[in-house]
C-alpha cells in the first residue's frame, strides 16, 4: 500500500464547473439513432418513436446538452431532409459512413427528444458541402418566430413556438482529409467567419464554435487553431477540441497516462487563444467545447476500411466498444481533466450517447444496458457542481513512455456551496492499494463522509454478458475528523467521497 496526501484550502477557488461539460453526443451514425434513441414498433417506444427506457438511462447518466446531427454525418447533411411530412422524407446514400439516411429522424425529431430527456440540444451545420445559406435557413427555421418562410415551415410542420437553439458547431473535423469538404485552415476560417458573422446578424443571442483539430495527431494541430482564430475570432464563443484515446496494449500505467496528455492539450489551447487574443489587442476571451471525446479504439478493427467496405446498408453496426473496467478509469480521468480545466472548458460532449463508444447499449427489439464507463459520468454529472479548489498532491509518480510524470493518483475537489459538501474524485492508476489522508484547511466536517468505488478484481471485466458485472459499490471511509479525511483505496480504482462540511472561521 502507498500513502497520498492531499491539502484543499477553502480560500484557494479556482473556477466554477459549467453543468454543460456533461453533455454527450448524437450522431447519424451506426446504431446511434436508429434502434438507439429512436425505434418505432419497441415495446419502450412513446408516442414519437423515442425509447423510454434509453430516455431514462440518459437522465440517470446525468447528460445535460447533446450536440446533433454530426460529426462526419453533418458535412453532406441537408437539414430539409430531415424534416416535413415523413412519407415525403428522401432516402439518401449517406457518404460519410457508406448507409442509407432514411431522414425518418430529423431536426423536429431531435428537438422533441431533447425535451423529453430535458437536455440542452447543440446543433452542428454543414460547412463541408454547404455554407452561409444552408446554416442560416436551418437557424431561422430553428430559433425565429414565425413570419418569414422558414420560420413559417416550421410551423406548417406543427412547431409553432421557436427552439432557441443556443450554441451552434459550425461544421465538423473540417482539418480531417476524410471529412466530405475538408478545407485548409484559411478556407475554413474565411467561410466560418462568414457563417457566424450572418447567423449572429439574424439572432444574437446564440453562441457559436468554431473547429479546432480533429486531434493533436494531426499535422496541422496548433497551427490549425492559430489561423482559424484570427479570422475568427470576432465572431465566435468557442473553440471545439476533439480526442479520443486507446492503446490499452501498451499496459495499463501507459495506457492511463493519457489523461495526463489530455490536459495538456486543453492548456495548449488555451494559450493559442491568448495568444491571437493579445495579438488582435481584444478583451475578448474564447472559451472551449469539447465536443468529442472518449475511449474509443477496438483491438483489430479498421474503421475506416469497415465504412470502405460496406454496402449501403441502413443503420448499420458497427464499432460498439465493449468497455472494460480498465476503460471506466481513463474514461473518469479524462472527465477529470476537463473539470481540472473548468475555468476555459465550458461544454463537452461525450462521443456517443448510444452504442458506438457508449455509454448506454440497446439490443434492437429488447432491452437497454449500461457500460462501466456510465458510472463515473453519472456520478460526477450529478455531484460535481460548484467550485473547483486547488489542490496540492504529494504521491508516488511515474514515468510515462513519452516522458511525463504522472502521478499514481488523480484528483479533483469540488466545494458545493448549496449543498455545503465537498466532493473528491480519485482514480488510483496502481495496481497497489493507496492509503489517501485530505488536509481539509478552512472546512469542518460534520459528518462521516461517503464513499462510492468503481472497482473489479479482473480489469478486464466487462458488462457484455453480465451486465450487473462492474458497478459502483460502497466502501468504508477509515477515518473523518474536523478537519481530516482518511481513506483507503482499491488497486486500479475510481472513487468518489463526500463530506458534508462547513466553513471553519
Amino acid at each position: 500500500m502507498y500513502k497520498a496526501e492531499l491539502i484543499i484550502n477553502r480560500d484557494f477557488r479556482k473556477s466554477e464547473i459549467s453543468p454543460l461539460i456533461y453533455g454527450s453526443f448524437v450522431e447519424h451514425m451506426g446504431r446511434v439513432v436508429y434502434s438507439g434513441i429512436y425505434e418505432p414498433g419497441h415495446q419502450e417506444a412513446d408516442e414519437d418513436g423515442f425509447r423510454k427506457d434509453v430516455i431514462e438511462k440518459v437522465k440517470e447518466m446525468g447528460v445535460t446538452c447533446v450536440r446533433y446531427p454530426g460529426g462526419n454525418f453533418v458535412s453532406c447533411y441537408d437539414w430539409r431532409d430531415g424534416v416535413g411530412k415523413k412519407e415525403d422524407r428522401p432516402r439518401r446514400r449517406e457518404l460519410a459512413w457508406k448507409s442509407i439516411e432514411t431522414n425518418q429522424f430529423g431536426t423536429d425529431e431531435f428537438v422533441q427528444w431533447s425535451k423529453k430527456a430535458e437536455i440542452v440540444p447543440v446543433f452542428a451545420v454543414n460547412l463541408g458541402t454547404r455554407g452561409v445559406e444552408n446554416a442560416v435557413s436551418l437557424l431561422e427555421y430553428c430559433n425565429l418566430p414565425v413570419g418569414t418562410a422558414y420560420s413559417d415551415f416550421r410551423c406548417e410542420n406543427g412547431h409553432e413556438t421557436p427552439y432557441g437553439i443556443p450554441i451552434w458547431c459550425l461544421g465538423n473535423e473540417m482539418d480531417g482529409i476524410w471529412q466530405i469538404g475538408h478545407k485548409t485552415p484559411e478556407d475554413y476560417g474565411k467561410l466560418a467567419a462568414q457563417t457566424a458573422h450572418a447567423m449572429k446578424s439574424l439572432d444574437e443571442n446564440i453562441k457559436t464554435v468554431v473547429c479546432g483539430s480533429s486531434s493533436t495527431d494531426v499535422a496541422t494541430y496548433t497551427d490549425w487553431e492559430r489561423i482559424v482564430l484570427e479570422y475568427t475570432y470576432e465572431f465566435a464563443d468557442y473553440i471545439s477540441l476533439h480526442q479520443y484515446y486507446g492503446g490499452q496494449e501498451k499496459g495499463t500505467e501507459e495506457f492511463l497516462s493519457q489523461s495526463v496528455e489530455m490536459e495538456d492539450y486543453i492548456q495548449t489551447v488555451i494559450g493559442i487563444c491568448d495568444t491571437v487574443k493579445s495579438k488582435k489587442r481584444s478583451g475578448k476571451k474564447i472559451d472551449i467545447c469539447f465536443d468529442e471525446w472518449g475511449v474509443w479504439e477496438i483491438p483489430g478493427e479498421d474503421v475506416a476500411g469497415s465504412v470502405a467496405s460496406r454496402d449501403w446498408e441502413t443503420a448499420p453496426a458497427f464499432s460498439e466498444q465493449i468497455y472494460t473496467m480498465e476503460d471506466s478509469l481513463l474514461f473518469a480521468s479524462m472527465l477529470m481533466a476537463m473539470i481540472k480545466n473548468s475555468g476555459r472548458v465550458k461544454a463537452a460532449c461525450q462521443s456517443l450517447l448510444t452504442n458506438i463508444s457508449a455509454a448506454i447499449m440497446t439490443e434492437p427489439g429488447a432491452e437497454v444496458w449500461v457500460q462501466p464507463i456510465f458510472y463515473p459520468f453519472s456520478y460526477m454529472s450529478k455531484y460535481g457542481r460548484g467550485t473547483l479548489l486547488e489542490s496540492v498532491l504529494r504521491a508516488p509518480s511515474y514515468l510515462s513512455g513519452k516522458g511525463r510524470e504522472i502521478p499514481y493518483l488523480d484528483q479533483v475537489v469540488i466545494h458545493n456551496a448549496e449543498m455545503d459538501e465537498l466532493v473528491l474524485y480519485l482514480v488510483n492508476r496502481r495496481d497497489e492499494a493507496a492509503e489517501v489522508h485530505v488536509d481539509m484547511q478552512g472546512f469542518c466536517a460534520e459528518h462521516a463522509a461517503e464513499h462510492t468505488v468503481l472497482f473489479h478484481e479482473d480489469i478486464k471485466a466487462d458488462n457484455r454478458s453480465d451486465h450487473e458485472k462492474v458497478k459502483p459499490h460502497t466502501a468504508v471511509v477509515t477515518g473523518t475528523q474536523k478537519t481530516r479525511i482518511d481513506c483507503k483505496l482499491k488497486p486500479y480504482s475510481w472513487n468518489m467521497i463526500r463530506v458534508r462540511v462547513k466553513s471553519n472561521e
